[in-house]
């Protein structure tokens, strides 16, 4: 099923269709990634720039339907001063974006801080820049790898008795551990949940198999509680509030 046939199938469904507009691009990036190709020179290390996550994003979120408006809420500005005696403008943003589907209307909004300097006038455009890219890579948990080329790597297959699981708990990539841990929280479920359902000992020991059944398992717990929220709202006449914060 495309992400155009999940939004439609959405659609027809009680459960709003930003919320599975957010899950499907959380799919895509999660295959895609954007990678740390950037580098600080002054502090010597690696980032991704907004231009990278505006690039990534862009024909994926047109593709979802979903619009990802800001606006800013509060502005804090002072004048600092560098080691050499010039003067910098440090300003801190508190942007709320508005994640939208231009199919139903539905919405819901994240706050983000952002944060930056600037010894002329660009301050304030570099801090919406920073609040945009962090929005984004925390709304979307967008990882910095991704695996999706069956050419990029080369595997070598152990014999079926000599094959092993996972041992150690740091076997899970960092990038699918806290996709799951934030996906588990988001949709009320422990880890504990998870451990009994796939029979494990630690999350870390699941299998890329389990793992993908866990995401999967997950998005359907995600929707479901949506729904549970929406009919709850429409019994009670209260409706949404556009001002909550997502979860995840």
């Amino acid at each position: 099923m495309n992400a155009q046939t999940k939004i439609e199938a959405a659609e027809a469904s009680a459960v709003p269709a930003v919320y599975m507009a957010i899950s499907n691009v959380m799919e895509q990036m999660s295959k895609e990634g954007i990678g740390k190709d950037r580098r600080n020179t002054q502090q010597g290390y690696n980032f991704r720039g907004i231009d990278d996550v505006y690039n990534a994003l862009c024909g994926v979120l047109a593709c979802n339907r979903l619009l990802m408006l800001p606006f800013v809420v509060d502005q804090k500005r002072e004048e600092r001063q560098t080691k050499n005696g010039g003067a910098l403008n440090y300003t801190i943003l508190t942007v709320d974006f508005k994640l939208v589907s231009a199919l139903d209307g539905s919405c819901d909004t994240v706050r983000m801080i952002g944060e930056a300097m600037d010894s002329a006038d660009k301050s304030s455009n570099k801090a919406q820049s920073a609040a945009m890219k962090y929005a984004a890579l925390q709304v979307f948990m967008i990882p910095t790898e991704a695996d999706n080329d069956a050419d990029a790597t080369t595997h070598e297959i152990a014999p079926r008795q000599q094959e092993q699981r996972r041992e150690e708990p740091s076997g899970m990539p960092d990038a699918e551990w806290s996709k799951l841990v934030k996906m588990a929280e988001a949709s009320g479920t422990t880890s504990q949940d998870l451990v009994d359902h796939f029979k494990v000992r630690n999350l870390r020991l699941l299998n890329q198999q389990q793992y993908a059944e866990a995401i999967e398992l997950l998005n359907e717990r995600l929707a479901n509680k949506a729904k549970a929220d929406t009919n709850r709202a429409s019994q009670t006449g209260a409706g949404f509030d556009l001002n909550d914060e997502i979860n995840f």
